[in-house]
């Protein structure tokens, strides 16, 4: 276990023997991981669950607006809650759309809640069910005037869909006859756009973001974590969008705060499955290591 297991802070009945975890919690393959998990479960009162929404809780889908939590994840949620320090869903989307898509809202269990949306540039908290966030950047409605005109004179137009996400815009690939292809030839064009407007663009899987730079879950994370005092964290992502988050638990780490980084698995994004510390199988994996979580902490 980390340095922080040991603080004289820390009474008997905020900890949990790690020798009696549950069965059915999977071993971490690095050892940086099973100081993260051992961390968690020792101190569960000081820990941080982060997890992102598409592709973790809820399975990836070709129309977003579709997209819902996997049926099993509030209530294994709701089960794990109550006996840590917090749970954050960090997301790209618009905090209200998570907390909708997600079914998080009036959940027992689940009222300190905190949804952190746009990278966190939104935060929704269950606790009063009211989203707080700052002006949206300028460049954000100029680039989505643009961006049909774009799409066309790409040649990417078919096939191609545009999410409107308010603090952000979004192009995905996913219904296209070829969709790496797609991707591919429009990663110039609209990285480029995003460049004229003081905007900067996050790719993820078959999808392309024009977001406001200085805002990524990598920052969301950090801060968060520092907010509550967390002495264990543990992240789970599915998409290069989450490797700021990754990257953030390895500074906590460094910072003596153990960490677990947990991968939503999955062959599109190989270089986020070679980062992670646990693999687990899609939304319904990260289901089936909250509910461990849950157990293996009492």
């Amino acid at each position: 276990m980390g340095t922080h297991m040991d603080s004289d802070s820390t009474d008997s009945s905020d900890r949990t023997d790690s020798s009696e975890r549950d069965d059915s919690l999977p071993t971490p393959a690095t050892q940086g991981g099973r100081e993260g998990l051992d961390a968690l479960l020792g101190r569960p009162r000081r820990a941080v669950v982060a997890l992102d929404f598409d592709g973790t809780l809820a399975p990836i889908v070709a129309d977003p607006e579709q997209a819902r939590a996997h049926p099993d994840a509030v209530p294994a949620l709701a089960a794990l809650a109550p006996k840590i320090a917090s749970v954050a869903v960090i997301t790209g989307r618009p905090a209200g759309v998570a907390v909708r898509h997600g079914g998080f809202a009036g959940v027992a269990g689940l009222e300190h809640l905190v949804v952190l949306g746009h990278y966190g540039a939104e935060r929704w908290d269950a606790a009063t069910g009211t989203v707080t966030a700052p002006a949206p950047h300028p460049g954000v409605a100029a680039v989505r005037a643009e961006l049909p005109g774009v799409l066309d004179r790409a040649g990417a137009w078919q096939g191609t869909w545009i999410e409107e996400k308010g603090r952000a815009v979004a192009v995905h690939t996913r219904r296209a006859a070829d969709p790496q292809a797609a991707f591919q030839a429009l990663r110039e064009p609209l990285t480029e756009l995003a460049a004229r407007h003081g905007l900067v663009v996050e790719p993820g899987r078959m999808v392309l973001e024009l977001r406001p730079p200085g805002v990524d879950k990598g920052v969301a994370l950090k801060e968060y974590a520092h907010e509550v005092g967390a002495e264990a964290v543990l992240y789970a992502g599915d998409d290069l969008g989450d490797l700021p988050a990754f990257a953030a638990v390895d500074e906590l780490r460094a910072e003596g705060t153990p960490g677990l980084l947990v991968c939503s698995g999955s062959n599109e994004v190989g270089e986020l499955e070679k980062r992670a510390d646990l693999v687990v199988d899609g939304p319904a994996g990260v289901v089936g290591l909250l509910r461990a979580l849950a157990a293996a902490i009492g």
